[in-house]
């Protein structure tokens, strides 16, 4: 009796432990089947490998667009400043006022940034290209990412710089005892202004290449 109390005893002690039945027939267990949603996530995940490459390849079309605005623009700043240039007659044809982009180091450090700049965006082109064909590179984007950083900073100094001095042309400054000039050259001044205007514009472009392509490679990671 001892040792039956003692065997009820250890086989209401030891955990129970269900085992996994088995077939009689084939004499193998039960596997589990999958989640009722199964079948709903894997197309899920289908759809969204398929549609990665078509959200980056737009964001690549629009780098393009922008880029090649952004390269119109900065030459056409750099060739308004080059060809602007207006000369008053005062009296005599041998005693005249020139104004030229030549006279200020500012306006001359102008046109050789902005030719500098729509150059590299013209040879970007073939890059954005790539980032089309190829939307989940990420070396040419991050190539294009570093490069545009470096030429917004410089076309924005350009622009910078050259708005001050259009700003003393138009406005003089009396402290300094510096005239107006655009009362006399007025066509030079509006050549001049619009060349700083499209500088501008041309950097703000920049800074939305250098935005796209953050956006992009923060996606592909």
């Amino acid at each position: 009796m001892d040792i039956e109390k003692a065997g009820s005893r250890r086989e209401e002690e030891e955990p129970i432990v269900q085992r996994p039945k088995l077939d009689k027939g084939k004499g193998k267990a039960h596997v589990f089947a999958p989640p009722m949603n199964y079948s709903r996530i894997m197309e899920k995940h289908k759809q969204e490998k398929v549609g990665t490459p078509g959200w980056k390849r737009g964001v690549a079309i629009l780098d393009f667009v922008l880029r090649l605005i952004a390269a119109i623009t900065a030459m056409a700043a750099a060739a308004k400043m080059a060809t602007t240039e207006e000369t008053l007659p005062f009296f005599t044809q041998f005693l005249q006022f020139q104004a030229d982009y030549t006279d200020l180091p500012t306006m001359s450090s102008f046109v050789i940034v902005n030719s500098i700049v729509g150059g590299y965006l013209t040879l970007s082109l073939p890059f954005s290209i790539v980032c089309i064909l190829r939307p989940l590179a990420v070396p040419p984007r991050l190539f294009l990412i570093l490069c545009d950083t470096a030429m917004m900073g410089l076309t924005m100094m350009a622009a910078s710089a050259s708005a001050a001095i259009v700003y003393l042309a138009h406005n003089g400054n009396s402290s300094s005892n510096w005239l107006p000039v655009c009362q006399q050259f007025g066509d030079f001044c509006q050549g001049t202004s619009g060349a700083v205007v499209a500088s501008f514009i041309a950097a703000t472009l920049l800074m939305f290449l250098v935005i796209l392509s953050a956006f992009a490679l923060k996606r592909s990671t």
